[in-house]
């Protein structure tokens, strides 16, 4: 359905919300066929299969071996995330060294992670509220093939480093340590019900109050993604790569690749806070079958009915309520029907009402594959799309129901088009399930979102400010053209709501831009011309500009009047200025004049007006002639100036003259305020928009500047190996106490260049701290355990939070081993000169490692 039909559809009022109940108000993925939750919806309701077949020269580079290819049970086919090799390592602070170690899924769910959060409309450094992370990650295939060597022969700090980068207990805790979260930090993993689990464990955090909003998901990445593999008969894996889920002729599914991650919220908060409501959870629950079926791996009928009935007892919604069920299907001879008479047990005979067939049953496995622990996350992301789109879409390959699924003892059949969900008595609800090996059962209950009034009319109070900003020059570029596309696709957007978006839930970085745009096409087509005179871009370590009180000009007094009527920080400063100056008829007075009490009236509001939002900028205000003492009082409560802009670039307080509406009011103020903020001045976003009604909207998230991060299976080469077989030790043969020092400089600058992924080991400056780097304790005991291994002498690991530079630590070590000082490397510091406060190098440290 179009938002138009959504919105004439929309004729009953919804409950009110209940306090238990928890809003969906962001989400990102990255599955199959799909690096989003946009592209993901264009999947589902084209009911298409995001399978990848692979030629068997694919294969073969992949490391199949003939005997495999020539193999006829071997399926040349995947489910396969694109680049998930690729991650912005820079974006979040981490060294290449540190990159290449990390577990690919970790690196996966933590961009995901930032892009739910943004999508939702929040940035961690600027709110105090805890936010929780709740996640989970699949088996670390990338540990087992591609570092398995390197772990054998790594020394025990090696080991320690990358079980840190690694092991399953860190996903939630480094997502929580890169994105500044505060909430409980919680690693779940139980198999394929993962990621509802920790949705699950999620909403119980947000109602007792562990936290205000949590992030609920999980990542499922195999390093060897494009292989195929060996069907055989019993085992999960189908035959030809198709997930035929509740059919005759269903023999299983393929493993996929993906990561999902939800923000939650409780709604009686995502209503007041006026943030954008994609579904509501109504009622989650979790068991476990015990050993009460078959064996360990097998589902049981009696734990799947109970965890069902469960979420639909504390949602408070009976079962013909719910009108879907997006299944876990798997498509296994064994799974289908169990879980089928699971489904029928918990609704009961009349569980449907009158209609015998009115719950729709799916499957997303049949779009994407089985994803493993973020299986249930594809499920539930598809069930929030559908109902956010009042559109159901497509099971895939049902032909024939299986003859072992009594489908007549309950309300359900299988959708296989792309229709219209109709409405009913009560809100749209949806149930999804998802079922570990080893018995862990979830459900969820799911409902459409409440109806919002209507966001007022932003164009009627004039144009907005939109500020944009990124890591590097190129992202900067990648997120204006994203935003101008989604501004030329979403016309009717509120632009306060867009500007409040982007000003206060996008982290700050060091490359800026900013638009003073009157509607989102206006905005749209600046941003795609890149119109320099609107568009304005300010680099790191810009010069601010000083402000400066110009003379009075034939715009003054339309300028004030407009500004007194649009923004009532102005004319509260206006009116006060108007008394100050003793001006008869005060403030209407001023307002009806252009000389001189005029000018200086309407730049004085201005300037309080910037003040008030945070902006800390230079002035330069000269006195005027006829100005009354007290125009001087006012300047000097402000700490202005009475004259010289130092050679900086000056920026009015006035128009020169008269442009129309789009030069003077809030057009020219907010232009200022751009000026000021490309060039690096802070500001307080929530006085800027503190007298409108602004709202959250989804909009284009970070656009990441990826590069491969990847260790091959075969390891890398050692220092000996680069070096020819010498260690240090042997090549201080019949040196001088210089050449020694030149030998271990160049050691350490080339083990901390392989760290920070540069190729020229000189780029590593003698005298720069190496913590401002971005290296950690981690990092740097491992540099020193190879070196003590290359002098066959054990060099302190605490030497260099003392001597945190290159010089200082080469210096001290130099002295430790009896090298005199004076045969240094050029330019090496004194014992007194080299050793900084370890008061202030252990916290600098403390603060830049990631251990504790």
């Amino acid at each position: 359905m179009n938002d138009q039909a959504i919105q004439a559809e929309q004729a009953h009022q919804l409950p009110e919300a209940r306090d238990s109940d928890i809003a969906v108000i962001g989400l990102a993925c990255r599955f199959p066929g799909a690096s989003s939750p946009e592209a993901f919806w264009e999947v589902l309701k084209e009911g298409r299969e995001t399978l990848t077949y692979f030629s068997d020269e694919q294969l073969r580079v992949a490391g199949v071996s003939e005997q495999m290819l020539s193999d006829p049970r071997y399926v040349r086919a995947g489910q396969i995330v694109e680049e998930a090799e690729r991650f912005d390592a820079g974006l979040f602070g981490i060294t290449r060294d540190e990159a290449e170690l990390i577990d690919p899924q970790q690196r996966q769910f933590l961009e995901c992670a930032l892009q739910a959060l943004e999508q939702a409309g929040y940035d961690p450094e600027r709110t105090q509220q805890p936010i929780g992370v709740y996640a989970g990650v699949g088996m670390n295939t990338y540990m087992l093939h591609n570092l398995a060597e390197r772990y054998r022969t790594a020394t025990s700090v090696d080991r320690y480093r990358m079980m840190i980068t690694n092991d399953k207990d860190f996903a939630a805790t480094r997502t929580s340590y890169k994105l500044n979260l505060r909430g409980p930090s919680v690693s779940v993993n139980t198999a394929c019900s993962t990621s509802l689990v920790a949705v699950h464990q999620a909403c119980l955090a947000l109602l007792s109050g562990d936290c205000t909003m949590a992030l609920a998901g999980a990542a499922h990445i195999q390093a060897e993604q494009r292989e195929g593999y060996l069907h055989q008969e019993g085992m999960i894996f189908s035959p030809d790569g198709h997930c035929r889920a509740f059919d005759a002729k269903a023999q299983g599914t393929v493993i996929g690749n993906g990561v999902g991650v939800v923000v939650l919220k409780r709604l009686t908060d995502a209503l007041e806070d006026g943030d954008s409501i994609h579904a509501v959870i109504k009622g989650t629950a979790v068991n476990n079958d015990g050993a009460g079926k078959t064996g360990y791996t097998a589902p049981s009928v009696d734990g799947q009915s109970a965890v069902i009935a469960e979420a639909q007892a504390i949602a408070d919604c009976l079962p013909q309520t719910i009108s879907y069920v997006e299944a876990h299907g798997t498509a296994t001879p064994l799974g289908d029907p169990i879980e089928i008479a699971a489904l029928n047990q918990a609704f009961g005979r009349d569980g449907g009402g009158p209609d015998r067939e009115s719950c729709v049953i799916g499957s997303v496995k049949t779009n994407v594959g089985h994803l493993d622990t973020a299986a249930g996350m594809a499920g539930l992301i598809k069930t929030v799309l559908m109902l956010r789109h009042r559109t159901l879409v497509p099971s895939l390959y049902f032909e024939s129901p299986n003859p072992e699924i009594n489908f007549a003892a309950g309300p359900f059949h299988v959708g296989t088009e792309t229709r219209e969900w109709p409405a009913g008595a009560t809100p749209r609800r949806a149930g999804v399930s998802s079922f570990g090996i080893g018995g862990t059962n979830a459900h969820v209950i799911v409902e459409e979102p409440p109806v919002r009034p209507e966001a007022p009319d932003s164009r009627a109070a004039g144009p907005r400010l939109l500020v944009l900003s990124a890591r590097t020059p190129a992202a900067l570029d990648a997120a204006s053209a994203n935003l101008a596309r989604h501004l030329r696709q979403h016309r009717d957007l509120d632009l306060a709501s867009v500007a409040h978006t982007l000003a206060t839930g996008r982290r700050l970085h060091a490359h800026r831009r900013a638009l003073v745009a009157a509607d989102p096409r206006d905005a749209a087509l600046a941003l795609a011309l890149g119109d320099e005179s609107r568009v304005l871009t300010g680099a790191p370590g810009a010069e601010q500009p000083v402000l400066v009180f110009g003379d009075a000009s034939d715009a003054a007094a339309g300028h004030a009047a407009a500004l007194y009527e649009q923004i009532p920080a102005f004319r509260e400063h206006f009116d006060r200025c108007a008394e100050e100056l003793g001006v008869p008829q005060g403030a209407a007075g001023l307002l009806r004049e252009d000389g001189e009490f005029s000018a200086f009236a309407v730049q004085y509001a201005t300037l309080r007006t910037l003040t008030g939002w945070g902006v800390d900028a230079a002035v330069a205000a000269v006195d005027r002639t006829g100005l009354p003492e007290s125009a001087r009082r006012l300047l000097e409560g402000i700490g202005a100036p009475s004259a010289v802009t130092d050679g900086r670039a000056a920026l009015r307080l006035l128009p020169g003259k008269a442009t129309g509406e789009d030069g003077i009011g809030r057009a020219f103020l907010l232009d200022v305020l751009a000026r000021l903020w490309t060039a690096g001045a802070d500001v307080d976003w929530a006085d800027v928009q503190q007298d409108e009604t602004v709202r959250r909207v989804p909009l284009p998230t970070y656009p990441f500047d990826h590069e491969r991060y990847w260790i091959e299976p075969h390891g890398r080469q050692t220092p000996a190996a680069r070096t020819g077989g010498q260690t240090l030790l042997d090549r201080f043969e019949g040196a001088t106490d210089a050449d020694k020092t030149a030998l271990i400089t160049g050691f350490i600058q080339q083990e901390i260049a392989a760290v920070v992924g540069n190729p020229d080991p000189h780029a590593v400056e003698l005298d720069t701290n190496l913590f401002d780097m971005g290296l950690d304790s981690l990092i740097l005991i491992e540099v020193i355990a190879k070196l003590s291994d290359e002098l066959g002498h054990p060099v302190r690991s605490s030497a260099f939070i003392e001597f945190p530079t290159v010089r200082s630590f080469v210096a001290d070590l130099g002295r430790e081993l009896g090298m005199s000082p004076e045969d240094a490397a050029p330019g090496t510091a004194t014992a007194a000169q080299s050793r900084v406060s370890r008061r202030a190098q252990r916290a600098a440290a403390a603060r830049r490692s990631a251990t504790s």
